[in-house]
């Protein structure tokens, strides 16, 4: 268990995908100040699940991911940073938002890859890079090409897989939920399947 300084967004972050914020409120300011010496400078990133993180009044996911802070550039008004989705946490209790929002968080077990998963990591990786094209085709916005490269690790890509397939974020936190790396792929598929009838 640890006090974790928190990013609440109304976006999922996954393990092993970057993060590019554009940081301008005085409290996560302050949260940036806070962390910057230490190494990793480190935050948890949870989805608000309903309500606007701005005013309070949100509800926030109960797992999360931890962000690690890379590329910062202060020059301008606002802090533009690239922070890197490192591991997935469980946030057991939210403490008082003053100076900016906190939890008390405990690191979740990384689920093992198993070599007889490659079959359905490249099923998963065709249906969702064909779901991608098909977006493009009508003219979709989306947030990742279809052509966007996935880390040459499995279990990496697995998480990189459910974080671009085309889903809300509600679709997401179910697939940040999964505890083997079968039903992560298995439910990318099925949701991304799912969501292959938009783009018809």
């Amino acid at each position: 268990m640890a006090v974790m300084p928190m990013f609440p967004l109304g976006s999922v972050l996954f393990p092993h995908m970057p993060l590019p914020l554009r940081v301008f409120e005085p409290r996560y300011l302050a949260l940036l100040r806070d962390i910057l010496p230490d190494e990793p400078a480190e935050f948890g990133v949870p989805l608000i699940e309903r309500g606007s993180e701005v005013g309070g009044g949100d509800v926030r996911a109960a797992i999360g991911t931890i962000a690690r802070v890379g590329q910062l550039d202060s020059a301008g008004q606002a802090v533009l940073m690239i922070a890197q989705g490192d591991r997935r946490i469980r946030i057991t209790e939210w403490l008082d938002d003053a100076p900016y929002p906190r939890a008390v968080v405990e690191d979740l077990p990384e689920p093992p890859w198993k070599e007889e998963l490659a079959p359905l990591l490249d099923h998963a990786e065709r249906v969702v890079r064909r779901v991608l094209h098909k977006a493009e085709e009508v003219g979709q916005e989306v947030r990742w090409p279809s052509d966007v490269g996935l880390d040459e690790d499995p279990a990496a890509a697995a998480w990189q897989l459910a974080a671009i397939a085309p889903l809300g974020p509600l679709d997401q936190l179910d697939l940040l939920r999964s505890e083997s790396v079968a039903r992560l792929l298995a439910r990318t598929v099925e949701l991304t399947e799912e969501a292959e009838v938009l783009y018809e």
